[in-house]
């Protein structure tokens, strides 16, 4: 089996923007606001949206997507809590539904009703919400909800303890996501999601999170950013801040995905990060749309670079593409075992 645990749902019906732009234009006048949190989406416009995602699962080969609402869609930035909480739950609540229309093809994974300085313990009801109710197996979990400038404490402070606590409770992992950034220095995709994955890993390496949280585990997407391509640097800011070597220090814990769009990118990040600690994933559709001129194939066919991967064994290609992603989140292994598939056996 081949999981995709980097899905996020891009091509959503007209009817959620129409939504967002009213709701967005109430903070200015209240009589543009929505009337209604039904967007009149039916079943068969949900199913029609993810065509493309269908076709391209057929067609690359993959079989399972973790599937989450549009990462620059979540827009903690903007406007009040009581805003983000409206949108989060209207996101969640579209996940929810294409993945029971489509239990084969896409399992959930949620956002946080998170805004700039509020507190992340806000965001458990619908944390608890999205797990037992929804059926998700994981989280988007929003480092700088302030969208590029930062205003919250790092992520190794207590200020995000509650989160955390409610992680490691319902055992799910959290991927580390920006969403949009506002800050014109950022380019939302090609910079701030990059930046955000390396700021965090070097947080990680600061603090000593896991020691109080020696179960919580987070995905690192995009690769994990700048890291696995200076991972010398990382090993030896740590030795210099007396931490212990890195892969015992922060590699129980924290995981990269493969949504690096070339050859060589892939190359190195099997090279440098332990087989363990890489996940399959594509982002489709996400970032990089297109097809790369100099291969012939889609950007994020990502596929294809894991596959031309020399030296990696069958086991590496096994954990890699299926096992890892088991490993890392519990509920998913859980619910593929009540299906009928095991997954091998040590």
């Amino acid at each position: 089996m081949i999981i995709d645990i980097h899905g996020h749902y891009t091509t959503e019906p007209p009817a959620l923007f129409a939504f967002r732009d009213k709701q967005l234009a109430g903070l200015v006048d209240a009589t543009r606001k929505p009337t209604t949190t039904d967007l009149g989406i039916t079943d068969e416009q949900l199913i029609a949206s993810v065509q493309r995602q269908l076709a391209f699962q057929k067609d690359r080969g993959s079989d399972l997507t973790i599937f989450s609402p549009r990462a620059s869609g979540m827009g903690h930035h903007v406007g009040p809590e009581h805003i983000s909480r409206e949108w989060t739950t209207l996101n969640n609540d579209l996940i929810h539904r294409i993945c029971t229309l489509l239990p084969d093809n896409f399992i959930g994974v949620g956002q946080l009703p998170q805004s700039p300085g509020v507190s992340p313990k806000n965001c458990i009801p619908e944390l608890e919400r999205m797990v037992n109710e929804l059926g998700f197996v994981g989280v988007n979990l929003n480092p700088d909800p302030s969208g590029g400038y930062w205003t919250d404490p790092p992520m190794t402070d207590r200020y995000w303890y509650p989160i955390y606590e409610k992680l490691v409770e319902l055992d799910i992992p959290a991927m580390i996501h920006v969403t949009g950034s506002c800050n014109p220095n950022f380019h939302a995709t090609g910079a701030h999601y990059i930046n955000a994955d390396t700021t965090i890993f070097m947080q990680l390496i600061q603090g000593n999170l896991f020691k109080d949280f020696p179960t919580l585990k987070f995905v690192i997407p995009h690769g994990g950013g700048a890291v696995p391509y200076h991972w010398g640097r990382y090993r030896g800011l740590s030795m210099m801040m007396k931490k212990p070597p890195l892969v015992e220090y922060l590699m129980k814990n924290v995981y990269f995905d493969t949504c690096v769009y070339h050859l060589p990118g892939i190359e190195l990040l099997t090279r440098v990060v332990p087989i363990d600690n890489i996940l399959f994933a594509s982002e489709m559709i996400g970032a990089v749309q297109g097809i790369d001129p100099e291969t012939g194939h889609y950007f994020d066919d990502t596929r294809r670079y894991v596959d031309q991967v020399t030296g990696l064994s069958e086991e590496s290609r096994y954990k890699i593409f299926e096992g890892n992603a088991r490993t890392v989140y519990p509920r998913l292994d859980a619910l593929l075992k009540k299906r009928g598939f095991p997954g091998k056996t040590a």
